[in-house]
């Protein structure tokens, strides 16, 4: 089997860039060892989040670093034993983090976020994927006024430098935003331009076969398999193509070694659970709950509560102690029913140091791709990757400067 481009990964980047290489008539196979979105792109909170001009920085702040350290922390969690291995990283991730070099990493940033919506109407048009798209934002709420006051001084920057769009809602707006939400909350703040799905995994496969209604071939293969020039190996046989397209997410970086490139890459591991609900209580949008560090939205399946970040080893063994943690702050603001799941989900996020993804050609090779190193915004960015990787790979002229993510930068 002869193909123009084989693209390694079958998650929200990989098929977004598969379906925009076959729109623009080059002949394209997706090859992942499982069917697409059943990876990292099956567990995250659902956002398309264009208020996320600013990539989550590492803290700063010496209280915020004591409490972290203490590895008590709800929102961020470590595994003590990856930490000598993970200290490099970590510590480029807090340099860049400074506000100097944080507000510069997001004027580049903020040039794909810019884009998320539009882009991934697109797809969700072609795909007939209407029914999962939610509008109307997604909320944070409080618990307190002080940490309320800074989110929406936040918040103002964030219009006045981006247009983001948002409001603020108090104690008795987010009473009627979400009345079954516990009213301990003092009040929220909603970001309205921002849109979610009620099942990121369906997404994903509904934008697979719309790849697969244009003419591509979704296969079963392993990319360790990979040899050039270049070759893989799949369930349906050996596949051959012209060039390579790397978006496997937080495995990206085992294919990129064996290839010759050592690239500062870690995971940020998370949780997921599903819930039923008690007393016919709904949730209508996704809720943050800011100052705990969980997420509750309404997915198909039920209520998905999600997990802030474990730093940790990709491979290492579930340890969903965050989970049990938030769990019952979570039942404290809103009626959760019963576990929904057997056991929790565990996925990882592809991660840099400057925060920014990897998207652009490899330099030592002129038919490889990388695309890859989302971090919390693989859903909200993947179409625009796609698009920019399909733009690059022909010759048209990119939607935006891909300089800053391009993977010579390290």
């Amino acid at each position: 089997m002869k193909f123009d481009t084989v693209v390694l990964g079958g998650g929200i980047v990989g098929v977004s860039v598969a379906v925009h290489l076959q729109r623009r008539g080059l002949s394209v196979a997706l090859v992942d060892r499982k069917a697409p979105g059943n990876e990292t792109s099956f567990g995250n909170a659902g956002l398309i989040q264009r208020e996320g001009v600013y990539p989550y920085a590492f803290p700063r702040d010496l209280a915020s670093l004591a409490r972290y350290a203490s590895n008590r922390a709800t929102d961020v969690r470590y595994h003590p034993a990856a930490m000598p291995r993970l200290l490099p990283f970590l510590y480029r991730y807090w340099h860049n983090s400074r506000d100097d070099r944080h507000t510069r990493i997001a004027r580049a940033y903020s040039t794909l976020i810019e884009h998320c919506l539009t882009e991934h109407h697109d797809l969700i048009e072609a795909s007939n994927a209407q029914e999962l798209l939610r509008t109307g934002g997604w909320t944070k709420v409080f618990r307190t006024s002080r940490v309320m006051d800074k989110a929406v001084a936040e918040a103002q920057r964030w219009r006045s430098e981006y247009n983001v769009e948002y409001e603020v809602l108090d104690r008795t707006a987010l009473r009627a935003s979400e009345p079954a939400l516990s009213d301990t909350l003092v009040g929220g703040v909603r970001y309205t331009s921002s849109q979610s799905v009620s099942d990121p995994s369906r997404l994903v496969t509904a934008y697979a076969r719309l790849f697969e209604s244009l003419g591509g071939k979704v296969l079963i293969g392993d990319a360790g398999t990979l040899r050039p020039s270049w070759h893989v190996m799949t369930q349906d046989g050996e596949v051959e193509s012209k060039s390579i397209v790397v978006a496997m997410g937080p495995w990206s970086g085992d294919i990129a070694a064996r290839l010759g490139y050592d690239l500062p890459l870690a995971v940020k591991r998370g949780y997921h659970m599903h819930y039923a609900t008690q007393n016919g209580a709904c949730l209508n949008q996704p809720v943050l709950d800011a100052e705990v560090g969980f997420m509750i939205t309404p997915m198909i399946r039920g209520i998905r509560l999600t997990t802030g970040a474990e730093l940790g080893y990709r491979d290492t063994a579930k340890t969903p102690v965050q989970l049990e943690a938030v769990e019952p702050l979570a039942r404290d603001i809103f009626a959760l029913g019963a576990r929904l799941d057997t056991e929790p989900w565990l996925g990882c996020r592809p991660c840099t140091p400057d925060m920014m993804p990897i998207i652009g050609p490899a330099p030592r090779h002129d038919n490889v791709w990388f695309a890859f190193g989302h971090a919390h915004h693989g859903l909200t960015l993947g179409p625009v990757t796609g698009r920019l990787i399909a733009e690059m790979m022909t010759g048209e002229s990119p939607l935006v400067d891909t300089q800053p993510f391009r993977v010579n930068r390290f």
